[in-house]
């Protein structure tokens, strides 16, 4: 640009001819002669790209990328691949900037692997949600755990909501919808998914899908429609996409640590709240600006939740367990052998026996995992106590327990030998069924200082110290005035 006002200024300004600037330049007369009519000072793109090196190769170069058109996405043609066949099948011995230069004008020209445009849409208030998974670890109770997030987010308003779970399964699928209607406090007309098992059976031709009973009962409990995703299509519902990477991103960045998977989802609820005051870029209001013109069209949701609990029969093997999903959950062991009934929640496992619920634990979601109530197995260790000291339920729980309960238990074992000390030991691990743990270590602690050396010491401990203390009043009736004369007493024995 500077030489082209160089030009222009000495061509009309002191009388340069066309030579006397061509010399000063450097440039082509043609070139001086252009920038003195004012044409555009740059070059033309050429209209047609010839390709003299790969001229008797351009059918062969077509027909593999038409080929392309029925493979799957990772198994076509890429120029390198293209290049590499040319050189060793046809004796090419052009260079592969060549060739990548065609295959780019081709696949524009064939049609094949085009970016695609996206249409701008402005969804109708209160209508349509979105809904998709991630996953991400956390620290739970100090141990790392990977973990699966579920997300609704309005089209409308652009507001979210997130909760995490241990796994996606139908059950969590069911108990996060439940949560993001409370939190929306409503339900939108149509909510779009992917093709998740857990909602769709079987993908049929077209929009066409085959839902799971299960998900159809719950989806006509709540009165909305579902609307599915193409297969491999996930930008069908963009917002919900980005909306994923987003949380992971910002709200689980560094690695959130909790003590339970519940107080970490009550910080996720805060984020989500605190997300509401964005201004979402392209708009004008914040994200709780829009959502509260969108409150008004959702629809109401029911008085009652759906019933998310599922109820299966059982039975209590040998070892005093019941097998759900592949894992082991502890009975009391008088009812092993039994039929029992199991309700199964999003995160508890409750085993009933003839009406009566005998167990309840956390829902394991590995494989081949046990959930042993020391509790259960008492009485039958008491009855076995050799195999105290192998006893998984009790090896899990030592690990757990005050010190100064193994100081206790050599202390019985000191006093009444082995088996019998084990067994007297055994009478106070069955006082957490009365008394909890803090006032059951306080008895311990207070027996080990007075050298007590027997459970029914410990439940007396246990018993005093739980008993308001009475309080003896002082005699009243002679403060101040003579006291009694006492010299009468002995004259009662002479009354006849």
């Amino acid at each position: 640009m500077d030489q082209y006002e160089l030009i222009r200024t000495a061509h009309r300004k002191y009388g340069k001819n066309i030579s006397e600037l061509s010399r000063m330049t450097g440039h082509s007369r043609n070139t001086i002669k252009k920038a003195i009519r004012g044409e555009p000072w740059s070059y033309k793109e050429r209209t047609y790209q010839p390709f003299p090196a790969l001229g008797p190769y351009l059918t062969t170069i077509d027909g593999w990328l038409e080929s392309d058109k029925g493979q799957p996405r990772k198994q076509k043609h890429t120029a390198r691949r293209i290049y590499n066949r040319l050189v060793s099948e046809l004796d090419f011995t052009g260079g592969e900037s060549t060739v990548r230069r065609y295959v780019r004008l081709a696949k524009v020209k064939l049609g094949i692997d085009s970016p695609g445009a996206f249409i701008p849409c402005d969804p109708a208030i209160g209508r349509e949600a979105e809904v998709d998974w991630g996953t991400a670890n956390a620290v739970i109770a100090g141990v790392k755990v990977r973990l699966k997030y579920f997300c609704m987010r309005s089209k409308y308003s652009g507001k979210h909501f997130v909760r995490m779970y241990p796994c996606e399964r139908q059950q969590a699928f069911f108990d996060a919808h439940i949560h993001a209607f409370a939190f929306f406090s409503g339900i939108f007309s149509i909510i779009i998914y992917d093709n998740l098992t857990t909602a769709v059976r079987k993908v049929l031709q077209g929009k066409k899908r085959q839902e799971q009973e299960s998900f159809q009962k719950f989806r006509a409990y709540y009165n909305y429609e579902s609307r599915f995703c193409n297969p491999g299509k996930g930008h069908e519902k963009g917002g919900v996409e980005g909306m994923v990477g987003f949380v992971r991103r910002n709200y689980m960045v560094p690695v959130p640590e909790a003590d339970s998977l519940e107080e970490l989802n009550d910080k996720l609820l805060e984020s989500c709240l605190r997300y509401g005051s964005h201004t979402i870029a392209g708009r004008e209001k914040s994200v709780d600006a829009l959502f509260e013109q969108e409150r008004q069209s959702l629809l109401a949701p029911p008085s009652v939740p759906f019933s998310n609990i599922q109820l299966q029969p059982g039975k209590a093997d040998k070892y005093s367990t019941v097998i759900v999903d592949k894992n082991r959950y502890s009975i009391p062991s008088r009812y092993a052998g039994y039929p029992v009934k199991v309700e199964l929640t999003v995160d508890r496992v409750v085993i009933y026996f003839n009406g009566k619920k005998v167990a309840d634990h956390l829902r394991l979601f590995n494989n081949n995992q046990w959930s042993l109530d020391p509790d259960h197995y008492l009485e039958l260790i008491q009855q076995r106590p050799q195999a105290f000291d192998s006893a998984r339920p009790i090896v899990q729980w030592r690990k757990q327990w005050p010190t100064c309960y193994n100081k206790l238990l050599e202390r019985f074992q000191e006093s009444s030998g082995m088996s019998g000390g084990t067994k007297d030991f055994l009478n106070v691990l069955m006082l957490y069924r009365d008394y909890d743990e803090q006032a059951i270590e306080h008895a311990v602690t207070v027996a080990l200082k007075h050298n007590i050396r027997s459970s029914g010491g410990i439940l007396h401990i246990l018993i005093y110290s739980n008993t308001p203390e009475r309080i003896i009043p002082p005699l009243t009736g002679w403060k101040g005035s003579a006291p009694p004369d006492l010299t009468v007493y002995g004259q009662l024995g002479e009354v006849q």
